[in-house]
């Protein structure tokens, strides 16, 4: 069974194409950022993807702020955090960020006789407290120290050899053996090489007026490179109070590496690197691609970390003054805190809107790349201005979701460690009354957590598979390397698995990309009482009647498309809005001998929201029946346009 044409009278047709002129002839809607409307709410300090942390007292107030620069979409900039506490709190809460001007990669911080310097790969933000973030100015050296396939390429100011003048320090990240996809053996062992941090030093043998940089040289250990897991990071302190200058490094993942001076101020000669840790455990971020920033935070005369995370948080790992075995020994990280202001989950944000909680309107419930799933709240169900709680992480089993790739779990390799991708519809899968959730992830594999709770009271247990009546070859896709468990439903990673019933025939449908990245249709029937899950039929076709295939890359290239289906025309089919700058609109055209017609209208905004990739979804806040679009963004916050249908 297909889906069933959805048959009009003519007239209905006429006035239904009339409705649809005028619609889209209406001034265009812009997608504006979503806020809490939670005056007294704080959430964790976030700027979008990719933090680059400058802490330093930017308003002269005698306490620490923080400017973060972030390079992505659709929120580039480098922020101001003010802190506005009395400077004896170590973890004040900060205002909003205000944006100062534009955000690299690559933005790292120095400090020359007590003044903050701001390099960004080769070039400097010259006086950037008077003329802002938007001009680069080169330093007198090649900007690439290292050569091909460079993707961290961070430049500091460090007197490395104590004469008094600054020589510059490099941290790259190289690619060249790491490649970058689709290198696993049947075993799942990646068969490509590691990634590779190299630090590099430029000497100065000039001045810091009329400096003179020697040629880069790699810092070593013993005879070899010193290296760490890309995106090295390098801080450069006297951890260990010794006289010298140590080495500290962050790297691709989550964990930091200590080098220890055993040289001189003038002659640095460093050991093998050890990974911090705390009380016999490994210290470790909550995300990766982690940079870590050297400064007395506290003001108590150690050297803290303040570290940037992939998801725009930034946190502070204490310094506690100690020594153990010669390792300097920190606390866990703890993220900063701020005043709510735009809603955000973590980065690349997926959610979908639905009354989880059973109180009468609707929440949100998001994905990101860190593998969880978050509850935001809707606290008091106001029109399309409701007041908003904090994201909390729902839970199934007891324990929060969290959705890893792990060593192999990304077609991209074994860098991708700690990311999880998750995307997912919230529909009541087994037809008990309660809502469940249907995840896909970095995995490809759709899971099923059942809601054993009540309406009011929601309880996950823990994810199973989502099972195909598949006739013959369980289907994947050709590049994983791993097989789906029995029957189990494996298809394109990163794509969301729509629980839908589109045949409106009561059961609840699948919809989403299938193996080959087609839109396909997975029909639900019922045999006797049990709910069985038809095989994808790729019904979806564009006016010459092919099926559209959204995606036909291959590997690490393939899936990411981000769909929700609705009726956003008002004209009585189920159209769908899938990813783009901010969210294309697949008209539902016709059905043709049980194929359904989709034409692209194009995006429903003219505001770019996608770097990687956008996430819509629909919601009706208002209650007037005609439901406004949400876009989760790369940058972790989400954005709301109205319909252009809605009542004025």
């Amino acid at each position: 069974m297909v889906a069933r044409p959805l048959f009009r009278t003519g007239y209905q047709l006429g006035f239904a194409f009339l409705f649809f002129t005028l619609t889209v002839s209406l001034p265009a809607e812009e997608l504006e950022q979503l806020t809490y409307h939670n005056p007294d709410l704080e959430v964790d300090l976030g700027v979008g993807l990719w933090a680059w942390p400058l802490p330093m007292d930017y308003d002269g107030d005698g306490d620490l702020d923080l400017l973060v620069s972030c390079p992505d979409k659709p929120s580039n900039g480098t922020y101001f955090f003010e802190n506005r506490s009395d400077g004896k709190q170590k973890l004040p809460v900060f205002e909003p960020g205000v944006r100062l001007g534009k955000g690299y990669h690559n933005t790292c911080l120095s400090s020359i006789n007590g003044t903050p310097r701001v390099l960004v790969s080769g070039r400097e933000v010259v006086d950037f407290q008077k003329q802002g973030f938007d001009k680069l100015t080169a330093l007198p050296v090649d900007r690439n120290v290292h050569g091909k396939k460079v993707r961290a390429n961070q430049w500091y100011y460090v007197d490395y050899d104590g004469d008094q003048d600054h020589d510059l320090i490099v941290g790259v990240g190289d690619w060249g053996d790491y490649g970058w996809d689709d290198a696993y053996n049947e075993q799942g062992q990646w068969t490509n090489g590691p990634l590779h941090g190299l630090v590099y030093v430029l000497k100065n043998s000039g001045t810091d007026e009329k400096p003179n940089y020697e040629k880069p040289v790699k810092i070593k250990v013993g005879d070899q490179p010193l290296e760490v897991f890309g995106w090295p990071s390098p801080n450069f302190a006297d951890f260990d109070h010794d006289g010298d200058l140590d080495l500290l490094c962050g790297e691709f993942l989550d964990q930091l590496t200590y080098f220890e001076n055993i040289g001189t101020r003038s002659e640095p000669r460093y050991v093998s690197g050890r990974r911090l840790a705390n009380n016999g455990q490994p210290l470790q971020m909550d995300l990766q691609m982690i940079v870590p920033t050297a400064i007395d935070w506290d003001q108590d005369g150690d050297t803290d970390l303040v570290i940037g995370d992939e998801d725009g948080r930034v946190a502070f790992m204490e310094n506690t003054g100690e020594l153990l075995g010669g390792l300097p020994q920190f606390l866990s990280p703890r993220y900063f805190r701020q005043k709510a202001a735009g809603v955000k989950f973590g980065a690349l944000a997926t959610p979908y809107a639905y009354d989880w909680d059973g109180d009468g309107d609707e929440d949100l419930i998001c994905g990101n790349t860190a593998g969880y799933i978050g509850l935001i709240e809707n606290l008091d169900g106001n029109a399309n201005s409701p007041q908003l709680a904090a994201p909390r992480y729902l839970e199934a089993g007891g324990r929060p979701i969290r959705i890893q790739a792990g060593p192999n779990g990304s077609i991209q390799g074994p860098c991708e460690a700690k990311w999880g991708y998750t995307t997912q519809t919230v529909a009541d899968w087994n037809q008990d009354g309660l809502p469940d959730l249907l995840v896909n992830s970095i995995w490809g594999e759709i899971l099923w957590y059942e809601n054993i709770g009540t309406r009011k009271a929601p309880k996950l247990a823990p994810a199973q598979t989502v099972d195909v009546e598949w006739k013959g070859n369980v289907p994947k896709p050709a590049w994983n390397w791993w097989n789906p468990r029995g029957n189990q439903l494996v298809t394109q990673w990163r794509t969301t698995p729509v629980a839908v019933d589109f045949n409106q025939d009561g059961l609840t449908d699948l919809v989403m990309l299938d193996h080959e990245g087609y839109i396909a249709f997975f029909e639900r029937v019922r045999d006797g009482k049990e709910l069985k899950l038809q095989p994808g039929q790729r019904i979806f076709v564009d006016e010459s009647l092919k099926p559209i295939q959204l995606n036909p890359k291959r590997a690490g290239g393939s899936g990411r498309y981000k769909l929700h289906i609705v009726d956003w025309d008002g004209d009585g089919r189920l159209d769908l809005l899938v990813n783009s700058m901010n969210a294309d609109f697949y008209r539902n055209e016709k059905t043709v001998d049980g194929k359904v017609v989709l034409k692209n209208q194009g995006p429903l905004s003219s505001r770019k929201l996608a770097g990687h990739t956008s996430s819509p979804c629909t919601v009706d806040w208002d209650k007037d029946g005609v439901r406004d679009l949400i876009v989760g963004a790369e940058d972790g916050y989400l954005y709301w346009m109205q319909n252009p249908r809605s009542k004025k």
